[in-house]
């Protein structure tokens, strides 16, 4: 019985792996995410006084729950992760602050954590990408 379990979550798993998502960009326009893709959601885009500020919920296959991004003339000024592994976040903030927003995208973008196909710092490229986009 534990097999046909494991067998029936693998095959659903296998279904589910061309499943997309849509998510709104910067100009409100519907952008689809594949699986393999970032599966994140931009739930705020603002700029205020010419500062981007940029929330998003990043996919369910990470420890964090939210990243909180603040832009100021194309380069990162802080990064902050909700949840997930406190002192990797921190370290991620830290490292990327003063950062151009491209060069922090070659840096983070395929990172991977385990056999999630994805991590926070991923997250993190997928979300600045759309931005830049």
């Amino acid at each position: 019985m534990k097999k046909v379990i494991i067998a029936m979550f693998a095959l659903l798993l296998c279904i589910g792996a061309g499943a997309q998502e849509t998510a709104k960009g910067p100009e409100g326009e519907p952008q689809v995410q594949t699986q393999k893709e970032a599966m994140y959601k931009i739930i705020k885009d603002e700029v205020l006084d010419g500062v981007r500020h940029v929330t998003a919920v990043p996919s369910e296959k990470v420890c964090s729950k939210q990243i909180d991004i603040t832009i100021k003339d194309g380069i990162i000024d802080s990064v902050k992760f909700t949840r997930g592994c406190p002192g990797n976040a921190l370290g991620i903030g830290a490292l990327i602050k003063g950062m151009s927003v491209e060069e922090a995208i070659k840096r983070l973008d395929g990172i991977q954590c385990g056999s999630r196909g994805t991590s926070c710092p991923d997250q993190l490229a997928q979300v600045l990408k759309t931005l830049v986009d």
